[in-house]
């Protein structure tokens, strides 16, 4: 049962005793004497949901366990790149070997082009790649890189779309911004929000205005081809497409921001299940296979004018880092499996088929977004198609709901903002509890 003041009463058939939970506060209060808030990503904390954050000890498969003992069905996997499950044998086999040999070198290694060839065979708008740390590095070079080519200093971004922190996209952004109702941070320069230009996502008609008056400013339209950081968001028909051809026609880039579609929607990305090519594409998550990882890339005469090539610089002490191009290696290798998608999203197809006709049995409002093997449930009865309808959800009636799936031993992301992810370790029978689990949950908030 959860508190108003959002503190938790944990399940006795979870774990017994007056040590209920206690790890984890004595490891949270430890921890904000030397990490701001407590945590080194703002989400985790808890604030959007209530209680004391989950201190995690191990994982495996589909389940993470925390250092009270509890195990949990995960459905954060990681936010997004594990999509084999956790502790993937195969990968932690191939890291063991690989860190023997030694974790960094400051030096090309023959892994980097092995994952560049996979990617470039595997995304076919991308001739050259560049790996990078992060999925924010990515999208802030690739932002850099499509102004240098263009010679143009405006960008175009939709509303709620998170492509990570640099200073120029955080402008109504998705993700942990739009979770604490800051979608603008303090310390951006005025002049950086000046060059970006602001849109709602699925409105093709406001894109074909802005381009139409301002598209000679524009370096580059960036967008998420599915929303994922105001929760999952499909693209309408026709929506990527058009700004296929409103970039085409203005001379502006199109960069695709797939760091969590990449490899998540199929072995080509969200490019390849909407048939749209991109000019830049940005990736992650996956492409690391459970380690930091970035990458950006794109058709040649662009790419050549990244350093040391061209005249636009990035550099990175640990980019193409050997432990996480091996991760990133063995990952993509077992993703090619025959039907591995297929099987993945018609798994999680089940999940939100579930979960919308225990909304229905329970009286509630609800709404579930799913792509691929992706899904939110919004606590809205709108559909969601965009940010102001993802902001209609009702939050506190989330937090709730989280509160009493962790109580049951599910592990949902602590923000109605965020998707929920499959692996390929999360069979019928895990499916199945959790959807027992809503049931409990969702008929226990309409009797409180």
């Amino acid at each position: 049962m959860e508190s108003e003041t959002g503190g938790f009463e944990f399940s006795s058939s979870l774990l017994k005793g007056e040590e209920l939970g206690r790890r984890s506060e004595e490891l949270y209060e430890e921890a904000k004497r030397y990490l701001p808030g407590g945590v080194d990503s703002p989400v985790r904390s808890f604030r959007a949901v209530g209680g004391t954050p989950l201190f995690i000890e191990r994982a495996q498969g589909c389940k993470i366990y925390d250092v009270d003992g509890r195990a949990y069905i995960d459905y954060v996997c990681s936010w997004g790149p594990l999509i084999l499950g956790h502790a993937h044998p195969r990968i932690v086999s191939a890291l063991q070997v690989a860190a023997e040999k030694g974790t960094s070198y400051g030096a090309p290694t023959e892994k980097e082009t092995i994952l560049a060839r996979m990617i470039v065979e595997a995304v076919p708008s991308i001739e050259l790649v560049r790996f990078v740390n992060s999925g924010t590095e990515a999208v802030m070079v690739a932002i850099r890189l499509a102004r240098g080519f263009t010679r143009r200093d405006k960008i175009v971004k939709f509303e709620g779309c998170y492509h990570g922190h640099a200073d120029s996209l955080l402008v109504k952004a998705g993700s942990g911004a739009l979770t604490f109702g800051i979608p603008d941070s303090l310390g951006v320069p005025a002049a950086l929000a000046r060059d970006t230009y602001l849109l709602p996502f699925n409105d093709i008609d406001r894109a074909r205005e802005l381009l139409d008056s301002k598209g000679k400013e524009i370096a580059a339209v960036v967008a998420e081809p599915v929303a994922a950081n105001m929760g999952v968001v499909p693209p309408r028909p026709g929506f990527l497409e058009g700004l296929r051809e409103l970039t085409l026609k203005h001379g502006c880039l199109l960069i695709l921001d797939e760091v969590i579609t990449g490899f998540r929607l199929d072995y080509g990305g969200a490019q390849k299940r909407y048939g749209v090519e991109a000019d830049l594409t940005c990736l992650g998550k996956i492409i690391g296979g459970g380690l930091p990882v970035g990458a950006f890339g794109g058709r040649r005469e662009i790419m050549e004018q990244i350093a040391p090539l061209g005249q636009i610089y990035q550099a990175g002490t640990l980019s193409g880092n050997p432990l996480t191009m091996t991760a990133g290696i063995e990952t993509l290798k077992l993703l090619r499996s025959p039907g591995f998608y297929e099987s993945l999203e018609e798994r999680t197809r089940h999940l939100a088929e579930g979960l919308r006709e225990e909304f229905g049995k329970a009286g509630l409002k609800g709404q579930v977004n799913q792509e691929g093997s992706m899904l939110t449930a919004f606590f809205t009865e709108k559909p969601v198609v965009d940010y102001s309808t993802a902001k209609s959800s009702d939050t506190a009636l989330y937090a709730r709901f989280f509160s009493r799936m962790i109580q049951e031993g599910i592990h949902l992301a602590p923000s109605q903002f965020e998707a929920a992810f499959l692996s390929s370790a999360h069979q019928e029978e895990d499916i199945e509890e959790t959807i027992r689990a809503a049931r409990s949950a969702l008929r226990a908030l309409k009797q409180s």
